[in-house]
């Protein structure tokens, strides 16, 4: 089968096209065909091996010191089951599913075995495979983070990232959950952060309205703390009394099958839609790389492993 290779950490032409070994599913795993996966700002900082100082071991030791210990990379994917093993009662061949594969990676790849128990479900019926592999990452990662508070009716939110791959779902969650949400992005991206619910969009290039006057119950930092702005700076000074500060960068995040499962019922009643930038085939991933490290992707770019019209 092809896959994506990282063969050392470093920028994106490390990653390297080869013919691998097709996987046998063992009897409590599932032999999964991918036809679509992501590029997400994590898969590159894994591939790159850059990170802040005083976390360089601990990521060495999970993932490997001189290069990445499993080579394939990528965390999400959707695709079909095609076969099962002997121990498998909750699918079976055929299947529509989709899944995030966080402490696993293998997914830049034509096929893939994850455990039944994996953060694995059957994909909504009404989208197709590329929306169906953007919005496992940020779908499920806003809504660890919006159930802390956990984010109700009535509530208001503030969204400082709000047009990335984790923003544009939070936009969508927090809106599904009942709040008022204001969103943070750049002047670009203004129009596509309003059409996903916000009630007000603020530009971090131009505007200081945090500081107007305006109180939120919870504001979400969907970036991360390593990149800033004086407009992120007044976030912080924006909480209600007992308001709760948020930010992707707070812990590890619980990833669990039951918020796929969650994404899967409000994506089929149209209350989640994935935001897709661009689309690229699984042989162009070093390119895939490049652009999303270019801190400008809107929402996700989705590598193409079959093309749809051929499913």
């Amino acid at each position: 089968m092809r896959a994506i290779v990282c063969t050392k950490y470093g920028p994106p032409d490390v990653l390297q096209l080869q013919e691998v070994a097709k996987p046998d599913p063992k009897d409590k795993e599932v032999l999964i065909k991918i036809y679509a996966t992501t590029v997400t700002v994590s898969d590159c900082i894994i591939r790159g091996g850059k990170v802040r100082p005083l976390l360089w071991l601990p990521m060495r030791l999970a993932i490997g010191f001189g290069k990445p210990r499993q080579a394939i990379l990528g965390m999400v994917l959707a695709g079909e089951v095609e076969a099962v093993g002997k121990a498998i009662k909750r699918f079976h061949p055929g299947d529509q599913v989709f899944a995030f594969n966080v402490f696993r990676f293998g997914t830049y790849a034509e096929y893939i075995c994850l455990p039944e128990t994996s953060v694995l479900a059957i994909k909504p019926s009404n989208v197709t495979f590329a929306e169906a592999a953007a919005i496992p990452f940020g779908g499920v990662l806003a809504l660890h983070f919006l159930r802390k508070r956990p984010v109700h009716s009535g509530q208001r939110v503030l969204i400082y990232g709000a047009s990335g791959g984790i923003g544009t779902a939070a936009v969508q969650i927090a809106r599904y959950f009942g709040a008022t949400v204001t969103g943070i992005c750049s002047t670009s991206n203004v129009a596509l952060v309003r059409s996903l619910g916000a009630e007000q969009v603020l530009d971090y290039t131009q505007e200081d309205q945090v500081s107007s006057g305006a109180l939120y119950d919870v504001i979400f930092d969907a970036v991360g703390k390593s990149k800033s702005s004086p407009l992120k700076d007044q976030c912080k000074t924006a909480l209600a009394p007992n308001g709760t500060y948020l930010s992707v960068d707070d812990g590890r995040p619980a990833v669990r099958a039951e918020g796929l499962l969650f994404l899967k019922e409000a994506m089929e009643a149209g209350k989640l839609k994935a935001v897709i930038d661009r689309r690229y085939p699984l042989e162009q991933m070093a390119e895939a790389h490049r652009y999303v490290e270019t801190g400008h992707k809107k929402g996700n770019v989705v590598i193409t492993v079959v093309q749809e019209e051929h499913i």
